[in-house]
């Protein structure tokens, strides 16, 4: 009967512990891929895109890593 107990308490641990450590790496997943909804010209010529200044309304990087996002 102890064993049982100590086994039970021993999978349990480690399912909560797993359930932590998956949790955690998903956020941490996420939030890295966020791309922000504007960068900046510094940002976008650094990532290796150029300011297309011909768009409409609000000047766009072209190429680069920000590719397609509006520049404030």
């Amino acid at each position: 009967m102890r064993i049982r107990r100590i086994l039970a308490a021993v999978f349990a641990t480690a399912a909560l512990a797993g359930l932590g450590l998956t949790s955690a790496a998903t956020a941490t997943a996420t939030a890295g891929s966020v791309t922000p909804a504007s960068v900046t010209p510094g940002e976008c010529t650094d990532s290796g895109g150029t300011i297309d200044r011909s768009t409409p309304v609000l000047p766009t990087c072209r190429g680069g890593m920000y590719d397609g996002q509006t520049v404030d």
